[in-house]
């Protein structure tokens, strides 16, 4: 299982935070991403985050933070106390005294609108992760930390005037002569320029005509879209489970396919491995046919021949239209029984769909014991675990994710390296709620995204380009960390 390890007393926190309320937080060796509707929100976020965390530590955090505006060093106490520091001490402990921070033409920042928290009151969006977890919250602003306005006071620190003292030279070291010249650089060598700015008041100076660079949510948002664009040498296999009926597995194994082929091209397929009433054809666009799984299957053989044709896989899959990839249906319609398939026609399959295909997206069922489920664990390259706020839904894929870890290498390193998107099912639900389903995977999954709720996911057919555009965000960024796992 992978772990995180936290940040020392006078060890800095770093976040980076863009003027469209993307917030990204290096907690030591976590990556916490969120997604706001501001700038100000994002500062919100940030301290009510770093609060959380130091009165988890029992100590004050030290957090230098960057935004558009300039660069602060924040330290954050366990009773969600926030005190300006100078630069100087950012190696210091955090029992050492610090100064007010020194802004040029005005007095300090107000800070005391940040009063200590209540024990009872609920956290803002983080989500913790190991290597790089990316979070994506929907836009509600932290009661705690109301009215906001204040920490747009913050003025970018200035080094002190005070020169530090004079370290003693180090020894000149003789360096022996090269043996050959260095090579001689390329004509054909370019470095590949940075795209101007698309997004907000950048890209409208960029279309008038000036250079301007893109912010940093901007370039958050291209480091993902990069993530999801790469092709892989070879196809790769991303399993969505949950144990439990109801969890967003099909609206996961459908817009995480959206996101890989709207930014990547062709090449995706969403496979329903349903062996009851998989309802991943139901949520989709149908072609001028109603092939399933059981029709290829009989054909299996022809397609992987020689003679086979890529154009031939039309007669069984459903291209979405809009969305750019394709789908593998099961039979809802039949009984159970009539629709089961062994773990030999799971590899037959497979073998199809990884001879056509980059991206495999499989759906699953709810029996983990059915041959049809524990082949396509032997076939997954990534594991994502699909669930909502609802305790039985979190409980049982963190069951899941356990039994996995005890299962074989195979299993136990798919669990170790997997995605969990917490989805909110409800617009009644609150963020404490999808913080609380995140933070009780933080030991058990590589990272965990929340998806903000969004009407357009509730029924019928499920369309990228529906989905509001926060909602995109958060699944672009859920495809990112699923992306980063391959």
């Amino acid at each position: 299982m992978t772990s995180s390890t936290a940040p020392g007393p006078g060890q800095p926190v770093m976040a980076t935070l863009g003027s469209d309320g993307m917030a990204r937080i290096t907690f030591g060796d976590t990556v916490h991403t969120l997604h706001g509707g501001d700038l100000q929100h994002a500062r919100n976020q940030v301290v009510a985050f770093l609060a959380q965390q130091a009165a988890q530590l029992g100590h004050p955090i030290l957090a230098e933070t960057h935004d558009p505006t300039g660069h602060w060093q924040l330290l954050i106490g366990p009773d969600g106390s926030v005190t300006p520091t100078p630069v100087a001490s950012a190696s210091s402990t955090f029992n050492s005294p610090t100064e007010p921070i020194a802004t040029s033409g005005s007095a300090s920042p107000d800070v005391s609108h940040l009063s200590p928290h209540d024990a009872s009151a609920s956290p803002t969006e983080p989500i913790p992760k190991t290597t790089d977890r990316p979070l994506a919250d929907p836009e509600i602003m932290d009661p705690r930390l109301q009215p906001a306005e204040d920490l747009s006071h913050f003025a970018p620190l200035t080094p002190p005037s005070t020169p530090s003292p004079t370290a003693p030279p180090l020894p000149v070291i003789q360096q022996p002569a090269p043996l050959s010249p260095a090579p001689r650089r390329s004509f054909l060598s370019h470095e590949m320029a940075e795209e101007p700015a698309n997004r907000g008041w950048r890209g409208a100076l960029a279309r008038l005509g000036l250079r301007m660079t893109p912010g940093q949510s901007e370039r958050l948002e291209r480091e993902d879209i990069l993530a999801v664009s790469k092709h892989w040498v070879g196809p790769r296999t991303i399993a969505v489970v949950n144990g439990k009926g109801g969890a967003s597995k099909t609206p996961t194994t459908i817009l995480l396919a959206a996101v890989f082929a709207r930014n990547s091209g062709s090449g995706v397929l969403a496979w329903d491995n349903n062996q009851t009433r998989g309802t991943l054809g139901w949520r989709t666009e149908q072609a001028n046919h109603h092939s399933t799984l059981l029709e290829l299957l009989p054909q299996a053989d022809y397609l992987l021949s020689p003679n086979a044709r890529a154009a031939d896989l039309a007669n069984f899959v459903h291209h979405q239209t809009r969305d750019r990839y394709d789908v593998l249906r099961s039979k809802p319609t039949d009984l159970a029984s009539a629709q089961r398939i062994s773990a030999r026609d799971v590899d037959a399959i497979h073998q199809v769909a990884a001879k056509y295909y980059r991206i495999i997206f499989i759906d699953s069922g709810n029996d983990e014991s059915d041959p049809m489920w524990q082949r396509m664990i032997d076939h997954a390259d990534q594991l994502v675990v699909a669930t909502t706020t609802r305790d039985d839904h979190a409980e049982a894929g963190a069951l899941l994710l356990e039994a996995l870890a005890q299962r074989d290498e195979h299993a136990s390193q798919l669990a170790a390296s997997s995605v969990v998107v917490v989805n909110q099912a409800s617009p009644s639900a609150k963020p404490t709620e999808l913080i609380r389903v995140a933070e009780g995977y933080h030991h058990l999954a590589r990272e965990a995204v929340i998806i903000p709720y969004d009407q357009a996911m509730v029924d019928g057919h499920l369309l990228f380009g529906n989905l509001q555009p926060k909602t995109q965000r958060a699944w672009l960024a859920a495809g990112a960390a699923v992306a980063r796992g391959l």
